[in-house]
């Protein structure tokens, strides 16, 4: 059984989990949501570059075309 399979079975039959099993459920639920944390703040930062990026080489092409023209 695939972990979030298990995760789903301990949350839908809540009342015939053990102890030890929801707190496996919390477990794996914490580091999930920290690791999926950690990613939506890497890509944040990845996205912010790429706009820096794309905004200095549009204000260069800007500028460049301008003075061709």
């Amino acid at each position: 059984m695939k972990e979030r399979d298990k995760i789903n079975n301990i949350v839908n039959n809540l009342n015939d989990s053990s102890n030890s099993e929801i707190v496996y459920a919390l477990d794996y639920l914490n580091v999930d949501f920290e690791q999926t944390k950690d990613a939506i703040v890497r890509m944040t930062k990845h996205l912010d570059t790429v706009e820096v990026v794309y905004n200095k080489l549009l204000k260069e092409l800007e500028n460049r075309t301008k003075i061709s023209k």
